[in-house]
């Protein structure tokens, strides 16, 4: 199905569009005993009905699985129903008035606020076809036009705008998740997209095999801002980052920074062994790429790495780290420029 006729949220359109109907129902059945135009039984009985299937097509949305409601173009197709239920309503009645007409907002601001352009387009559509076909019926045509043409521009307006609303309000939301996971600094992820994906990683099969976290410190990194200045220790973690990116496989791993100058990579379906031997790459990798500098000199930088897997040193996230974090300082302590083991 086009996405632009789907739902932003199928459980929350759902319950929207069963809201409205009913209280369209409800309306609809109080206002057809004050209604001149249904002054018998016989002819209220055409307005139960119509408010029975808005109380049917209600109870479908607000019990049926919503996903499956929005996949099929149920959701999609409830403003325009409930548009035509309004008309049909008019029709049998001969009520072309206001009172009447503005109902037609009501299927419109659902569609504009539930579904996205695709789905408010074919609900204001409906709904100023419907008005036409009522109001030319029973009312001189440019009467008739000239209500339509308010009606159909006051909905069309209407619709625009809240459409347009919530794009950029779903626009600011994707950027700030999208700033909120990705390190502006090394373009590398945030802890939070680690966590997540360690958590993941527990979970899953792949954990049987084994998942392993590496911590990696530069060392002396305070000697490097210090000694060239902070923007030079800004590049250094840029290039950092980049080789630590490059020395890894993307689909079995996760490089993140932590904060500050400590970075660390996720390994899935890692076994211990083969986990100590990716920490030991790492830091040869890093010793073998010192960092260019702007005046052609190059500068060496070299990392403390400490790993540690589950099972074999930790059995949940928070061991995991605890031990990883040991084996830096291990690392640390034994020298620099090498890893350590849980």
């Amino acid at each position: 199905m086009n996405t632009t006729l789907r739902a932003r949220h199928p459980q929350r359109a759902a319950r929207t569009a069963a809201a409205v109907l009913a209280a369209g129902a409800a309306v609809l059945v109080l206002y057809s005993f004050i209604d001149p135009a249904t002054p018998t039984a016989q002819q209220r009985s055409i307005s139960w009905v119509v408010a029975a299937a808005a109380a049917g097509v209600s109870a479908w949305c607000w019990f049926g699985e919503a996903a499956r409601l929005d996949r099929v173009g149920v959701l999609a197709a409830v403003p325009a129903l409930g548009t035509v239920l309004i008309c049909a309503q008019a029709w049998h009645t001969g009520d072309v008035s206001a009172s009447v007409q503005v109902f037609l907002a009501l299927p419109v601001i659902a569609a504009a606020t539930q579904l996205r352009a695709g789905g408010a387009a074919v609900a204001v559509s409906t709904a100023i076809l419907g008005d036409l076909a009522v109001t030319t019926h029973f009312m001189p045509l440019p009467a008739a036009l000239t209500d339509v043409v308010f009606v159909g521009t006051t909905l069309a307006v209407v619709a625009v705008v809240l459409v347009r609303l919530l794009d950029a309000q779903e626009a600011d939301r994707a950027e700030l998740a999208r700033l909120a996971a990705v390190d502006t600094l090394t373009g590398l992820v945030t802890r939070r997209v680690l966590d997540d994906a360690l958590a993941a990683s527990l979970r899953s099969a792949a954990s049987a095999q084994g998942t392993a976290l590496v911590l990696v410190d530069v060392d002396n990194f305070k000697a490097i801002n210090d000694g060239h200045g902070h923007p030079v220790g800004d590049d250094a973690l840029r290039h950092l980052a980049r080789v630590l990116a490059s020395s890894v496989r993307h689909d079995d791993a996760v490089v993140s920074r932590m904060g500050g100058d400590e970075l660390a990579v996720l390994l899935t379906g890692c076994s211990a062994e083969v986990a100590a031997l990716r920490a030991g790459e790492l830091v040869q990798a890093v010793r073998a790429a010192p960092l260019q500098l702007v005046d052609g000199t190059q500068l060496a930088v070299t990392i403390s790495v400490g790993v540690a897997q589950v099972p074999r040193h930790a059995v949940g996230m928070r061991e995991l780290y605890a031990a990883a974090d040991a084996a830096l300082y291990e690392a640390k302590r034994a020298g620099r420029d090498q890893y350590a083991s849980a």
